[in-house]
């Protein structure tokens, strides 16, 4: 029994900088990009130990196409009697409320659900995240990759319907708990991020999303990740360098990003190309400025940040600065 494994660790000292109380999340989506919506969603809540609490779930009405069923198996007369987000909106904030919220790729998850509370005009009382998949890295897990059912089958966690939010939460709860006291009794820094809800956000649904209930997303959904590839236009100016901090950026430069913002990502990166800036997917020496709300965050691009001694700004600053981006010098143009 997954109990019995982590008895004598209950009793153990526990590290007091550990958060009092999880929510173990899992949310069923339409599918993966910007104006994708949530078909379901379950709440394992857990205490600071990873004891279960209390358990929570419920359809969700999408209101519009369901999306890939042959994987979550709901269809469009399942949720048609479903209530919509924004009437269960203030249960779910239950839920989460003063808890971090842990997900497997927790980065998909709570995109989907700031997404849907900004929708909703409420707001989700959620200040931090984990991901397991981080704390399995950090652990050193011998797991042959990342998937939930790997993590499960490590710590013999019986998986009962895949891609049914309950039963991935109660999956994810039950592998976390060990994940959890072995992270305690290492005294490891748990890999917590900063949840930074929308207050601006667009759902722009691509052309296919226009043929309206008939969309089949069959050719678009990938779950290898939740944001779509985007073909974007390269920057026409030359990388002038980098961004001297209390100066003016300039078109050309590379800007990456880490973490969340409240303007949504995708439309902070509109907004930065069309001021002739270059978006960078990751940091490099070549990089002018990474932008973050959570500059201690244990992420890679933060880490070769500090690295490479590459400025950084938060959310706020850069915005500011993107209403007055210097113009490339003449003649600083590719083509």
């Amino acid at each position: 029994m997954l109990e019995d494994r982590t008895a004598a660790a209950s009793s153990a000292p526990w590290p007091a900088a550990y958060p009092q109380g999880y929510a173990v999340v899992d949310v069923e989506t339409t599918g993966l990009a910007r104006d994708d919506r949530i078909v379901s969603a379950a709440v394992y809540q857990l205490d600071a130990r990873g004891r279960v609490e209390d358990q929570w779930y419920t359809l969700v009405n999408p209101e519009r196409d369901p999306g890939p069923v042959w994987i979550h198996g709901l269809t469009s007369e399942v949720l048609d009697g479903a209530p919509l987000f924004g009437e269960i909106a203030g249960e779910f904030a239950q839920r989460l409320d003063g808890r971090v919220l842990v997900a497997h790729n927790a980065a998909f998850d709570w995109s989907m659900i700031s997404r849907e509370y900004a929708r909703a005009r409420a707001d989700v009382p959620v200040r931090q995240r984990l991901c397991t998949i981080a704390l399995s890295k950090e652990l050193g897990l011998p797991l042959p990759n990342h998937k939930l059912e790997s993590l499960a089958a490590h710590y013999g966690v019986v998986q009962q319907r895949a891609h049914h939010a309950l039963d991935d939460a109660r999956v994810l709860a039950e592998a976390f708990r060990p994940s959890l006291h072995l992270a305690a009794e290492a005294g490891l820094r748990l890999p917590l991020l900063a949840c930074q809800p929308l207050t601006e956000w667009s759902d722009g649904p691509s052309p296919a999303r226009s043929a309206g209930i008939g969309y089949q997303p069959s050719s678009s959904y990938r779950p290898a990740t939740w944001r779509p590839s985007r073909k974007r236009p390269a920057c026409p100016y030359p990388n002038p360098g980098r961004y001297a901090p209390g100066g003016q950026l300039v078109q050309g430069m590379r800007v990456a990003f880490s973490g969340d913002t409240s303007i949504d990502r995708e439309l902070l990166e509109d907004r930065a190309i069309d001021a002739g800036l270059h978006i960078a997917t990751s940091v490099s020496r070549l990089t002018s400025l990474l932008v973050t709300n959570d500059p201690d965050s244990p992420t890679s691009k933060t880490a070769k940040a500090r690295s490479f001694g590459t400025p950084v700004v938060d959310e706020a600053v850069f915005v500011q600065l993107l209403s007055h981006v210097t113009p490339a010098p003449t003649g600083a143009n590719r083509a």
